[in-house]
């Protein structure tokens, strides 16, 4: 057999159901196998980058190895900013590049590049193979290497020859399944008799979406409320009556107070490396606390920033689970809080973001589950939309590429079917990968775009005027009419210019079982978004 198809054997056997790429030469062995291979779908994007965003979303979604494909040069570039940004996210992706020929690489061959040097300082692992026999153990310990301790993305160059030597067909290694980083039971117990005598708040981010059972019952173990960050919006939902509201980005005054007014209040922290974003720009009385505990897999963001009393490096979910256990021991009961209904107030008709944003929100079921790109519109969902269900929003204020809401649209679409997928972007950013929504198209995803279209990059035009009083026109640009656009691509489409526009009959039927749906919202809004404290934290140089 070819070596490559060692390789499409061996993610079989870990399950792997798609694989996200761009079919070209150097990689056209690897497509060709999977025509006899039902199990692994491939998802054709338009853009190797957009790919990517779609590898992460799918593993972040399942919990499992999200896998993506291009070719050797351009197509490996383009998978470089997915895989910088995996590794910002903890994502265990596996990035698989075409090469030249071994004995044709340093002698100028057609699309050569170094791509194992180039990914090394951004990803777990990143090796060419140059022995046929090694590809698939070399796949294989890029996978173990992905999924173990902190997870991460990981590559492998295939060059061409080595996809196509015949191989001898031997038996696949095991797949590995990732192991759980366990917590030091002596500081867990040092936590819950620090924890279990002093008030607090449990400071929730992104990485306690596995754990909201566990984080909910410590928090009702110890009568404390629950605030969240940017990147953990929609972990809580506002049914929760223990939930404050978001701190950091675009947050609440609530959240503020609770956090920054009382620095005799401990701080829980589980998940959260408390970056920029989720602290208000590396808030001072944040650190100030009588008490601060954090729970990580990753013991380097451990007084990073802010001091940590008492560092507990595991998974959040068995971390909190031993914690709990203590905290009952030492004679906390849990006092449920059950849920309040959440009432979907009338919205002014005033034709604004966030009166927009509230309004479709009536007419989406419960459980949607929005993805939201890099843009102006991204504070006003996180200070403004509500949270209706658990896990119900992606919002990657991270590494913040523009357009990964697409890609990540049509990664959720397909790694959870059961849940509508709708996608919160702007026009600055359909434009880099909003032809994805062909994709979408093809593989009868009903997803809804809803594009802020603008005619500026309104993030940028407010920043501007925000912090130097001016703005270059060259950041406004001819407005275009998306959903003519989509239609002319074969995707059903409907364009609000008013709100009116949103009484069509059409808006209350907005996602189709048999395909994506374009919602071109032409709005130029000019209040200032709610991200002001992004923009005093760039002020704040140069002085």
């Amino acid at each position: 057999m070819k070596a490559v198809r060692g390789v499409v054997d061996y993610l079989v056997l870990g399950g792997v159901s798609y694989i996200f790429g761009i079919p070209a030469g150097s990689v056209n062995a690897f497509f060709d196998e999977l025509y006899d291979v039902p199990e692994i779908e491939p998802v054709v994007a338009k853009h190797e980058g957009a790919a990517s965003y779609m590898a992460a979303a799918y593993a972040r979604a399942t919990g499992h190895l999200g896998v993506c494909i291009g070719s050797s040069g351009p197509g490996s570039t383009n998978l470089l900013t997915g895989a910088a940004n995996a590794a910002r996210e903890h994502l265990p992706v596996l990035f698989l590049t075409g090469h030249v020929p071994v004995n044709a690489i340093g002698r100028n061959a057609s699309q050569e590049f170094d791509s194992e040097a180039v990914y090394k300082p951004f990803v777990k692992y990143s090796v060419t193979v140059r022995r046929p026999e090694d590809l698939v153990d070399e796949v294989a310990k890029a996978v173990t290497i992905a999924l173990s301790g902190v997870p991460g993305p990981v590559h492998v160059a295939m060059p061409i020859d080595v996809q196509l030597s015949e191989a001898e067909e031997l038996p696949l290694p095991a797949f590995p399944r990732r192991e759980k980083v366990l917590p030091d039971p002596e500081a867990v117990r040092e936590a819950a008799v620090r924890l279990a005598q002093t008030p607090g708040v449990v400071f929730v981010g992104q990485g306690a979406r596995r754990a909201i059972p566990e984080v909910i019952e410590t928090a009702e173990l110890l009568g404390w409320p629950i605030v969240v960050t940017p990147q953990a919006k929609g972990l809580i939902p506002e049914s929760y009556p223990g939930y404050i509201g978001v701190y950091g980005f675009a947050g609440h005054e609530k959240a503020a107070e609770w956090v920054n007014d009382h620095p005799e209040r401990a701080l829980l922290i589980v998940g959260s490396s408390l970056g920029e974003t989720a602290t208000s720009n590396y808030s001072k009385p944040l650190g100030e606390r009588q008490l601060i505990v954090q729970i990580d897999f990753d013991k380097t963001v451990f007084g990073r920033t802010y001091r940590c009393d008492v560092p507990l490096r595991g998974d959040a979910d068995v971390t909190l689970q031993w914690l709990n256990r203590e905290l009952r021991e030492l004679g906390l009961c849990r006092h449920a809080r059950g849920t309040q209904p959440v009432a979907l107030e009338s919205v002014p008709s005033e034709f604004k973001t966030q009166n927009v944003l509230l309004a479709l929100q009536r007419y989406l079921p419960q459980n949607t589950r929005y993805t939201v790109d890099i843009g102006e519109h991204m504070s006003y969902v996180i200070h403004y939309m509500r949270v209706l269900d658990y896990d119900s929003y992606e919002i990657n204020v991270h590494f913040g590429p523009m357009g990964i809401a697409i890609g990540s649209a049509i990664g959720y679409a397909l790694a959870d079917p059961t849940r509508p997928v709708v996608c919160i972007t702007g026009d600055g950013c359909f434009f880099m990968h909003g032809m994805e929504v062909l994709t979408a198209k093809e593989y009868r995803l009903p997803i809804l775009f809803i594009v802020i279209n603008n005619a500026r990059l309104g993030m940028v035009h407010h920043g501007h005027l925000l912090q130097y009083h001016r703005a270059h026109p060259r950041f406004q640009q001819d407005p275009v009419n998306i959903a003519g656009m989509a239609a002319h691509l074969g995707v059903p489409a409907l364009r609000v210019e008013r709100f009116e526009d949103l009484a069509d009959p059409r808006a209350e039927n907005l996602l189709q079982a048999d395909g994506p749906v374009v919602l071109d919202v032409a709005l130029v809004d000019d209040q200032v978004p709610p991200m002001g404290d992004r923009v005093k934290f760039l002020s704040s140089f140069g002085r």
